[in-house]
């Protein structure tokens, strides 16, 4: 799997040329976001009407990022790239590498990593950020992403569970920058039946329909190359109503955080994320940590 994604990574950096040549039109530092855990344009934990790079229109450009996330009791691991053809649309591929550490070995599953691929693609449907600050208008997306998980020696368990180990997650976002202000705002609606972002699969027995669930996220831009801000996403919990009960009981996600462009090629964003519970049956625990992401655009 890692050959096919190093395959499919290629050609989204070998496009990364042709937005060089028109980087002084591009767009202003951090209003594109950074890349998200999946992939795609926005926060660290939730995708934004925007597309990722600083190309306008009739331009190309190209992102690649790396993300890491230790917490008491797991360590994520994620990187991919996207492309973007101006604000109109991007596609994008991730990767991510969760270690279960004590978790698995507690499931007799010791050196337990669950990995995941996620294909995503994002549409404009209206507005603009940056042109419509003076109004009301926000900028509109439609997002999908497909996920497809290698649940290593987990899959059986997954399985007497009704977790499939493939699904599609859709969304439509709405992003509203207030320049006056200095204040970007987001809303995201995601249809999903992922467990733990699809880490510990999609659905299942007891609940195998789609979820509507809202992410926010709210930023505030200290100066050209400095951002703040605060990130909340619902999570839909498929799993707590399993035979296994409140043991899979799936807590919403958030973060704090803050991230630093010093030019319109790389940005490195730290966060404070608490990502609740995962499996409380065996690890009770919150699981909080330290967030580190670095970005490449062009």
């Amino acid at each position: 799997m890692d050959h096919l994604l190093l395959r499919l990574i290629a050609p989204l950096l070998m496009a990364a040329p042709l937005a060089c040549a028109a980087q002084a039109q591009g767009k202003l530092l951090l209003t594109g976001g950074v890349s998200s855990i999946d992939g795609a344009a926005g926060g660290g934990l939730s995708p934004w009407a925007l597309t990722g790079s600083y190309a306008t229109a009739g331009q190309i450009g190209a992102t690649a990022y790396l993300t890491r996330l230790p917490v008491q009791d797991y360590g994520f691991t994620g990187y991919g790239a996207a492309v973007a053809s101006g604000e109109r649309a991007e596609l994008s591929i991730a990767r991510q590498d969760l270690s279960a550490g004590a978790t698995g070995a507690a499931l007799g599953l010791p050196g337990l990593r669950l990995k995941q691929t996620i294909l995503g693609a994002k549409v404009r449907l209206g507005g603009d950020a940056v042109l419509d600050a003076d109004t009301w208008m926000p900028q509109l997306a439609l997002g999908v992403e497909y996920k497809h998980l290698d649940a290593g020696g987990l899959a059986p368990t997954l399985s007497a569970l009704g977790a499939k180990r493939q699904g599609v997650d859709i969304y439509l976002s709405a992003t509203k920058l207030f320049l006056a202000q200095s204040t970007l705002v987001n809303l995201t609606l995601r249809a999903t039946r992922a467990n733990q972002n699809g880490l510990l699969g999609f659905g299942g027995t007891a609940s195998g329909s789609y979820s509507l669930v809202p992410e926010v996220s709210i930023a505030y831009l200290l100066n050209k190359q400095w951002a703040v801000g605060v990130e909340y996403r619902v999570k839909p919990d498929k799993l707590n109503s399993s035979i296994l009960g409140d043991a899979l009981r799936e807590d919403d996600w958030k973060d704090v955080f803050v991230a630093w462009a010093p030019n319109k090629h790389v940005s490195l964003t730290a966060a404070y994320v608490d990502l609740g519970s995962i499996v409380p049956g065996i690890q009770p625990r919150r699981q909080r940590g330290v967030y580190g992401s670095i970005q490449f655009a062009y």
